[in-house]
């Protein structure tokens, strides 16, 4: 398989989920080999690679930071790009959050997939998970375990309205587009002048989240029954997307969160012994959902 970028430059508008503040963006492509890149044009183009060891901040959003320059709320646009097939791309801002959106990732989809996808000559490097790996902290785990593709159990248990909920799929073919781009960031109404004090969510309201009182959703009808797991899963991607490559091995969380997911992209990025680079032969972007995918043939980079 080889790298892709998109076909032309494409441009966003909003505001910022925590921040509160009008943002512009555009997305532009970049050449095989240079990844994902942050770019601040209101700070002399600065740019801020977007991988592990970048990640500064991880409470209710993944934020990237360089030289005390700031890229906050990350996470989905990169889920986007992963969903995509997109491996280099330039995210220019002009203030240090990215767009909320509609609170997913499927804005972002839509718009590269309206441009289109250029293929690259230069072959995907993936990590391919060599050992099991686990993290746990009370209750929360995340563990990834060597496989042929990447796919993804995700296990949330919330109070009520949400309770249990648990989902998995193949990152493969349309899966992300159908069952993961469209889910949105979500809240409880009884936490929002708590957050707001805490400098949090002033840009959030019922366009951009979905809001949880005691009994129910304020503002639905929900995308999916279980649309609060998907875009747990949606957040994930985007994290693990900090790696620098996509991945091949299985994802297995229950109640993780930012701040694990960032962690256990750290602990491979520290310790190569866990995942080997590889090449694969056969093509995966585009196939259906309910094809019969084919073990991929596999190269090891020495």
């Amino acid at each position: 398989m080889q790298e892709q970028t998109i076909r032309d430059a494409i441009s966003f508008s909003g505001i910022g989920l925590h921040s509160g503040a009008a943002v512009k963006m555009r997305m532009l492509p970049a050449p095989a080999g240079s990844g994902i890149n942050f770019r601040r044009i209101d700070l002399d183009a600065y740019e801020i690679e977007a991988i592990g060891r970048n990640v500064a901040r991880v409470s209710y959003a993944t934020s990237l930071m360089k030289r005390g320059v700031l890229i906050s709320t990350t996470e989905h646009v990169l889920s986007a790009l992963i969903g995509a097939g997109i491996d280099n791309a330039v995210i220019e801002l002009d203030q240090l959050e990215l767009p909320i959106l509609d609170g997913s990732a499927k804005p972002f989809l839509d718009a590269i997939y309206r441009v289109g996808i250029k293929r690259q000559r230069r072959q995907r490097q993936y990590w391919r998970i060599k050992k099991p790996i686990e993290l746990r902290d009370g209750q929360k785990f995340l563990g990834i375990y060597p496989a042929e593709q990447y796919s993804i159990s995700y296990t949330i248990d919330f109070p009520s309205p949400i309770g249990l909920q648990s989902f998995e799929l193949d990152l493969t073919g349309d899966a992300y587009q159908q069952n993961i781009a469209p889910a949105r960031t979500f809240g409880f109404l009884r936490d929002e002048r708590q957050l707001r004090n805490m400098g949090l969510i002033r840009g959030a309201s019922e366009e951009n989240a979905i809001v949880l009182t005691d009994t129910g959703v304020k503002n639905g009808p929900l995308r999916f029954a279980d649309e609060f797991v998907r875009h747990k899963i949606l957040d994930l991607i985007g994290d693990f997307a900090l790696l620098g490559h996509r991945i091949l091995g299985k994802v297995i969380a229950n109640r993780a969160g930012h701040a694990m997911h960032t962690a256990l992209v750290a602990k491979l990025l520290k310790d190569r012994s866990l995942c080997e680079e590889v090449t694969v032969d056969r093509e995966e972007s585009r196939e259906p959902a309910n094809a019969t995918i084919s073990p991929p043939v596999l190269h090891a980079n020495r």
